[in-house]
């Protein structure tokens, strides 16, 4: 399965080209990752082999916002109905971030679906987060968060 790998790399970097973007100055510091910019938000994608399920994944997020210190509760009821309106991504935290987020087997993918994987995790993304921000005075992203 590993062995795969470099055909679903190419097949993100035609997906990247399309969109006007040369795929090589998206490249992260691992052979398929790759780092873009919709609007205000970066979208990461990752293609890699999990060994425990002997399976190769495409995933493909963006940090929308960080928890906010106060008002939780509405922020959390807010991201849990928002989530239900979505479309093949959805909200998750990881820490103290609020991704979106998407992930699936990368057998019989095709080009068109990491089209649309990439569209709606960067569309997505590039709302909520300023919509999320202001709304619940969060911090958005800033690369030295990594």
């Amino acid at each position: 399965m590993q062995h795969l790998l470099p055909q679903y790399y190419q097949m993100v970097e035609e997906c990247i080209a399309s969109i006007g973007v040369d795929p090589a100055i998206t490249k992260g510091e691992k052979d398929g990752q790759y780092n873009l910019q919709k609007g205000s938000a970066p979208v990461w994608v990752d293609v890699f082999y999990d060994a425990h399920n002997q399976c190769n994944y495409i995933q493909i997020m963006s940090p929308v916002v960080e928890v906010p210190a106060s008002n939780t509760v509405a922020f959390y009821e807010d991201i849990l109905k928002t989530n239900h309106n979505l479309f093949g991504v959805g909200f998750t935290q990881f820490n103290n971030w609020i991704y979106l987020k998407t992930i699936r087997e990368c057998d019989n993918l095709q080009k068109e679906e990491v089209m649309a994987m990439l569209n709606r995790v960067g569309n997505y993304a590039d709302q909520y987060d300023d919509e999320l921000k202001t709304k619940y005075h969060a911090n958005s992203f800033r690369k030295s968060d990594i």
